[in-house]
């Protein structure tokens, strides 16, 4: 049976009966590849869900969009955005803002996904950038927050590092709420990394919840040693005079030439003497 595009009412059917699987992807090939590999949810960046190919070679993936709520605007703003960003074939949409955008958003039927834990723009609140809800303080704090996310009309919330058990035990007590795990464990409804971080592209130090499964940093810097070897051949080869190469060139026919050289000795106001250019 071919897969279909999942709606917001097929993700919360699924809570509790299997774990989906999510990446944040940055290009047409990288969505090519998780269309191709059965991946369920996408994160995406706005250029790349309006791109006109986009749907083309992700038709099935729920694909989530959006951007920090810092340089979004005001909540009009926000709405304009989601508009167009769901017309383009987006399925949901991220809100790092408050709980009242999110309400706001939500009142306006659209699918709204928010953030808690390790949550990048607003790090600063919980010490930087680094684990939530070590404490049993800080994890009831998450739990309210996450309360907070659905009773806004939020269907889903990034949940990340935070302790697999906190995550566990408050995805539990989400009676429609998702929890998409990003470093919080397997008792979440989905298990999110970064497509540059499965493949390696980077040489920065690794998330800890990140696992490598390519080497792809190797490989561009292959890429990047062929690269310049064929340039530096290229140039050498230009200025020994190797190139180009008689199999390169486009040659004229013997008499077409002497009749264009004629002509054009005559357009100069040059007398014909018969010889070649």
């Amino acid at each position: 049976m071919p897969r279909t595009r999942p709606t917001v009412a097929d993700l919360r059917a699924w809570k509790g009966k299997r774990q989906l699987t999510m990446l944040r992807i940055f290009t047409l090939d990288e969505a090519a590849a998780a269309e191709e590999a059965g991946i369920d949810i996408v994160s995406v960046p706005p250029e790349l869900v309006t791109h006109p190919d986009y749907r083309k070679v992700a038709p099935t993936l729920f694909s989530m969009s959006g951007m920090d709520h810092l340089g979004a605007g005001t909540r009009d703003d926000y709405l304009r955005l989601c508009g167009r960003l769901l017309l383009a074939g987006a399925d949901a949409m991220y809100c790092s803002a408050g709980i009242e955008t999110v309400r706001y958003l939500a009142s306006e039927h659209i699918p709204v996904v928010g953030h808690v834990g390790l949550v990048p723009s607003r790090a600063t609140w919980t010490g930087g950038f680094k684990a939530v809800g070590k404490t049993a303080d800080q994890a009831l704090a998450l739990y309210r927050e996450c309360q907070a996310y659905e009773a806004a009309g939020a269907f889903a919330v990034e949940i990340e590092v935070v302790p697999e058990e906190v995550a566990t035990a408050i995805s539990r007590r989400m009676e429609r709420l998702l929890l998409w795990s990003m470093g919080a464990g397997a008792g979440c409804d989905a298990q999110y990394l970064f497509a540059m971080d499965i493949l390696g592209e980077h040489k920065d130090k690794m998330p800890r919840h990140s696992k490598v499964y390519r080497n792809f940093a190797a490989e561009y810097d292959r890429l990047q040693r062929e690269r310049v070897a064929a340039f530096s051949e290229f140039r050498a080869d230009v200025e020994n005079g190797s190139f180009p190469e008689d199999r390169y060139l486009l040659h004229m026919a013997p008499e077409e030439l002497a009749t264009f050289v004629t002509q054009l000795d005559r357009a100069c106001g040059r007398a014909d003497t018969g010889n070649e250019p």
